[in-house]
């Protein structure tokens, strides 16, 4: 059957997938597709590196599999583009940083090992923020990713090749890390959706780390049904999900924390969205965490700080890189060098390890205790705020003016994210629609630990009530 490019391309992966497992299309027709797709949209600079012969190799290798009557995969033929800071053995894995240009790790992340045995294909690596240590992708080594809404604007970060790939079509699913909103700030500026798992659900390692207690892998789609199908196979739970109705759901909305001081079209677009599903017959509920400010500032940036600068080391000699966590440094572009000076002794974020006991012992237990609470208390199903306090800033911002006064760009992209991820907590993030700029803004879903699948099957029916956004115009 003869499909039109255009058609391809806009295809969910579930779709795809059931189309060449169904033989109504081959593996080699809809590579070539979003291939094509990937040149045309050449200008957003989402993927570091991408060799499509490889790939259509690896499709006709999948037409010969469904030929010869073999057993499929649930991803069989699927192209996915993966984050370069996850390890594969057959591209290099960058980590966005000159001293690994060329570093090809001696195998294959573990999730990127589940993924093929599923029957993906490998589409190519993307592009990210360098080390992953930044919300914007302004990569100064191998070049910023642009948002496919406005290329003059970040995607978000540090995943922002992933999420600009899958928005402008290049891919219906990619393969991304979150640590601290890596997944969920570029899937929410690139209005598309994205997925971190409780922390954990899915394998992490083989990943260029910032922090093991916090790095999570999870995938980036258009669709909540994409998600599912990634998180079947990522976490082996194949429960079927269906979408339930919402009358009587709570959700809950903590104005004090996630809400206060929110650009002014991030708020008309969230107090929309919201209306809707109210209409739909969610309940909102009023909550309140308890210490959460307080705690985020206890936990988060202490346990990163320290935790990279022992897990990065660790991960460059277990993945056989031929150089030392100080030649990184000493290539790293000069934001990053920046930061990490931030790190040592002597300096305003430096960690002692009294303090790095205190966050890991007393304060992180205590900020997963204070969000079971809440969730008991309440009976809400999810929370639900605004993924940032602004959409997409200028490449290069780095502060940001809203309503009258001058937030940081930390500030205003981090806030609200920091909290669900720092707690383990799933979280689906899902657009709400465009600013009169045409700019996506999203809203963020945090739900119990271990829900995964409960969140899902909730982010179907919040999917049908909030729609989807208009693709970004090619």
């Amino acid at each position: 059957m003869k499909w039109a490019a255009q058609t391809l391309v806009e295809m969910s992966a579930v779709d795809a997938v059931a189309g060449m497992r169904g033989g109504s299309m081959s593996a080699e027709q809809y590579a070539l597709a979003l291939l094509d797709q990937c040149e045309r949209r050449q200008a957003l600079n989402a993927f570091i590196t991408l060799d499509r012969e490889q790939v259509l190799a690896a499709a006709r290798a999948a037409d010969a599999r469904w030929k010869s009557g073999a057993k499929l995969g649930p991803l069989h033929g699927l192209p996915i583009p993966i984050k370069d800071s996850i390890n594969t053995k057959d591209l290099p894995t960058t980590a966005g940083t000159p001293a690994l240009r060329d570093f090809r790790p001696k195998e294959d992340a573990p999730i990127v090992r589940l993924l093929r045995d599923a029957g993906a294909i490998l589409l190519g690596k993307t592009n990210l923020h360098e080390l992953s240590m930044g919300w914007t992708s302004d990569n100064q080594a191998f070049g910023a990713v642009h948002n496919p809404y406005d290329q003059a604007r970040i995607p978000g970060g540090s995943s922002g090749g992933t999420a600009a790939a899958v928005a402008a079509r290049m891919a219906p699913l990619g393969l991304a890390e979150d640590t601290e909103g890596s997944i969920r700030v570029p899937a929410a500026l690139c209005g598309i959706a994205g997925f971190r798992p409780t922390t954990f659900r899915y394998p992490s390692s083989g990943t260029a780390p910032i922090s093991p207690l916090l790095d999570q892998v999870g995938p980036c789609a258009r669709t909540v049904g994409d998600l599912a199908l990634f998180d079947e196979v990522a976490s082996g739970n194949s429960d079927a999900i269906f979408a339930m109705p919402l009358k009587g759901i709570k959700l809950g909305v903590g104005l004090e924390y996630w809400f206060a001081g929110l650009d002014a079209e991030v708020e008309r677009v969230t107090d929309a969205a919201l209306r809707k599903l109210q209409d739909a017959g969610v309940e909102l509920v009023e909550v309140e965490v308890d210490e959460l400010a307080d705690l985020i500032e206890r936990t988060t940036w202490p346990i990163e700080a320290h935790d990279i600068l022992r897990a990065l080391p660790e991960y460059l000699r277990d993945s056989g890189a031929r150089v030392t966590f100080d030649e990184v440094l000493a290539l790293a572009s000069p934001d990053v060098k920046a930061l990490f000076a931030l790190f040592e002794a002597g300096s305003s974020g430096f960690v002692t390890e009294e303090m790095y006991a205190g966050a890991v012992e007393t304060y992180l237990p205590r900020l997963r205790g204070n969000f079971r609470d809440c969730f008991a208390r309440t009976g809400v199903a999810a929370m639900v705020f605004p993924v940032t306090m602004t959409p997409a800033t200028l490449i290069g911002e780095d502060e940001v003016t809203i309503g009258n006064n001058k937030v940081s760009f930390l500030t205003a992209i981090s806030r609200n994210i920091a909290p669900g991820s720092t707690a383990g907590l799933p979280g689906l993030v899902l657009p709400a629609g465009l600013t009169k700029s045409g700019l996506p803004a999203s809203l963020e879903f945090d739900g119990l630990p271990g829900e995964d699948r409960a969140l899902l099957a909730l982010g179907l029916s919040l999917e049908s009530v909030l729609g989807r956004v208009p693709g970004p115009k090619t």
